[in-house]
């Protein structure tokens, strides 16, 4: 089959100043989730030590947008979040919760997922890398939502860059070359030419390809050419270690280390020449320009098995990381690439979420965007109609790790909320993002009637959940 090009002319209605509708379009899509990349771990957004050029090209040529935000400060709630079109108070999977022997806690089988959506109207769809939203055989099987997966179950599993077994749909793939301590079959090359043979069997129709990488989550390690491209470049700090043998060795717990920085700059650049690979298959099959490559990452940069998020400034200067919910815990990289259709070198400051993508990608195809969601569509930010673009009145995080941290942003006000478990009325901590971007100032005692909003919104943004509980008095269910 081939695409005729009037197929991808888009027509674009505008019904009102919230709504468009897109008329004879159904592109590709292929979603790239990186792993604990912090904001600043691209050269396009400010990394110093080492460069992206692929990715870094995806922006030159499209949008990037400076103020989107993952779903979560963790992997399994931010993915739910993305996947659901829900926030965190909403979300079914709101933390982080193991399953043993393999996997996490399940996503109910009826709930609707952006795999889903595309499914039902007409994409074939594929995920490679990291799942963590329901054990092998669950209701959350990755099977349930995608046509086709391979990769990591578990992300307890998915800590280990040399794993002895990944998933083939829903058979378990034995790597015998990485039986015991051998380390010779790196898990995300293989997971990507996996990519890049779904890319090619499924070039003649519409598809969605959802790339959820390892890299660059602990542990910390890459094949010794990467490793090669920065020795001597980049200053080593104290090496890391960690679990190299015995019963529990490549069951989560992290590996020895001792080059982590070398090893999480060649992380990154593998993960580049991945991003560039995929460019060119696509070029190669002449499908680039009816394709849509969006790339961003879950969360904020980790601090474990050697990673050092200060030296390469990963965080951009925001405050915190992995874990927190200011700004370097949840603001993250996004960048959309489009040919033809997205303005090349354009820049939004649109305020975005995860939860957002679920509803821009069904008004794209044109599919009915459930009320239910708590998601508003991007896409007059994507095809520069800025004034057309609807604006959240706020938006919702939770947290329950760490005794239970909130967030809400509401315009340029933040607020933050911690220790939400261990107290009947936590203190709230305010910051004006429009003047204090590092949230270094708490205004919290100069505007009390903010402070009485915020603490309202933070017991009313969620819904129970039988699973994930806030415990005390405010926050019930």
């Amino acid at each position: 089959m081939t695409f005729k090009s009037s197929r991808f002319i888009i027509l674009l209605i505008w019904v009102s100043v919230s709504t468009c509708v897109v008329a004879d379009i159904r592109p590709n899509i292929i979603y790239i989730l990186a792993d604990d990349l912090g904001y600043g771990d691209l050269s396009c957004y400010g990394q110093e030590k080492f460069k992206t050029p692929n990715i870094d090209r995806l922006a030159e040529r499209g949008m990037k947008l400076t103020q989107h935000y993952s779903g979560s400060t963790v992997c399994a709630p931010s993915r739910s979040s993305l996947l659901t079109g829900l926030h965190t108070g909403h979300t079914p999977i709101r933390g982080n919760l193991e399953v043993k022997p393999e996997g996490q806690h399940p996503i109910p089988k009826e709930v609707l997922t952006l795999p889903k959506l595309l499914r039902a109207n007409g994409y074939t769809t594929g995920m490679f890398g990291k799942w963590g939203l329901g054990y092998p055989g669950s209701e959350g099987d990755p099977n349930e939502h995608f046509n086709q997966f391979f990769g990591f179950n578990c992300q307890r599993l998915g800590h280990h860059y040399y794993p002895r077994h990944l998933w083939n749909n829903r058979e378990k793939a034995h790597i015998l070359d990485n039986a015991g301590k051998q380390k010779k079959v790196y898990a995300p090359s293989i997971i990507h030419d996996q990519v890049l043979r779904f890319i090619e069997d499924n070039a003649s129709k519409p598809f969605f390809c959802f790339i959820p990488t390892i890299i660059p989550h602990a542990e910390l390690i890459a094949p010794e050419k990467y490793m090669e491209r920065f020795r001597g470049k980049i200053p080593e700090g104290e090496p890391y270690v960690g679990l190299d043998d015995g019963p529990e060795y490549r069951q989560g717990k992290y590996e020895s280390q001792k080059e982590p920085r070398v090893a999480f700059a060649a992380m990154i650049s593998l993960l580049d020449d991945q991003v560039g690979e995929i460019v060119e298959k696509l070029e190669s099959l002449g499908i680039s320009e009816q394709t849509l490559i969006i790339f961003a990452s879950d969360n904020g940069p980790h601090q474990v098995a050697g990673g050092d998020p200060d030296f390469f400034n990963s965080n951009a200067g925001f405050r915190g990381y992995k874990r927190d919910l200011y700004e370097g815990g949840i603001r993250i990289p996004m960048i959309a690439y489009w040919p033809g259709q997205i303005a090349p070198s354009s820049e939004s400051n649109h305020i975005s979420a995860f939860w957002d993508v679920l509803p821009t990608l069904a008004e794209l195809i044109g599919a009915e965007i459930p009320d239910s969601l708590d998601g508003i569509s991007f896409l007059p930010t994507l095809f520069g109609q800025a004034e057309d673009q609807q604006e959240h009145e706020y938006l919702y995080w939770e947290f329950h790790e760490k005794g239970g941290r909130l967030a809400i942003r509401k315009g340029n006000w933040k607020a933050v909320q911690y220790n939400v478990l261990s107290s009947s009325e936590p203190y709230i901590e305010l910051y004006n993002l429009e003047k204090d971007l590092f949230e270094k100032h708490d205004l919290s005692d100069q505007h009390p009637n903010l402070i009485k909003e915020f603490r309202e919104l933070f017991k009313t943004s969620r819904t129970p959940s039988s699973i994930f509980k806030f415990q005390h008095q405010g926050y019930r269910g």
